[in-house]
């Protein structure tokens, strides 16, 4: 086991700035991805289904990951096609682990984002930087009561990306988290 925290990353939103409809971030490439679970939803036969999700990534991503002070995991519904599909888009190795969902998109009775759950359980009491589009004040505030270790929930805005601010706060909170 290492002493690092766990990074845990979603796609769509800090990879995939998927609210960007016209795409024209620096450095940004498009493709055309057929995930599974996204194909189940669409109509066979139909110019979606075809063609496939256009999802733009930007392929140094990957190193500046790397670089930092955590070990990596796939916190995302594109689950172990993010190893397929995501990683050699952006750089990173295609064998990161992958939190599994119990259910996609499934309801919380308590209103917090349907991943929040499975995520600290998988975490297992690690501490954890969490990169999402999604996160709310309640998702952090059940992590604060019931993750016994460190936890920074950083939420990306999904039409930016991951940006270099993000680099630095991933890479300060890591630091600090060293020190302590």
């Amino acid at each position: 086991m290492t002493d690092k925290p766990l990074l845990l990353l979603d796609v769509d939103g800090p990879l995939n700035p998927y609210a960007d409809r016209f795409a024209r971030l620096r450095g940004y490439r498009a493709h055309r991805l057929k995930p599974s679970n996204w194909m189940s939803r669409q109509e066979p036969g139909s110019r979606r289904h075809r063609r496939g999700l256009r999802v733009v990534l930007h392929p140094g991503h990957g190193a500046l990951l790397r670089a930092l002070p955590y070990e990596l995991a796939w916190a995302t519904t594109w689950m172990h096609e993010a190893n397929e599909m995501i990683a050699p888009a952006v750089g990173l190795p295609r064998d990161l682990p992958v939190i599994e969902w119990p259910r996609l998109f499934a309801t919380d009775p308590d209103g917090l984002y349907w991943k929040t759950r499975t995520l600290v359980e998988w975490a297992a009491g690690r501490p954890f930087a969490w990169v999402d589009d999604m996160v709310t004040d309640a998702d952090v505030a059940y992590v604060a009561e019931r993750h016994g270790a460190p936890a920074l929930l950083l939420t990306v805005h999904p039409r930016h990306g991951l940006r270099t601010a993000d680099f630095v706060r991933l890479r300060s909170w890591a630091e600090e988290l060293g020190r302590s």
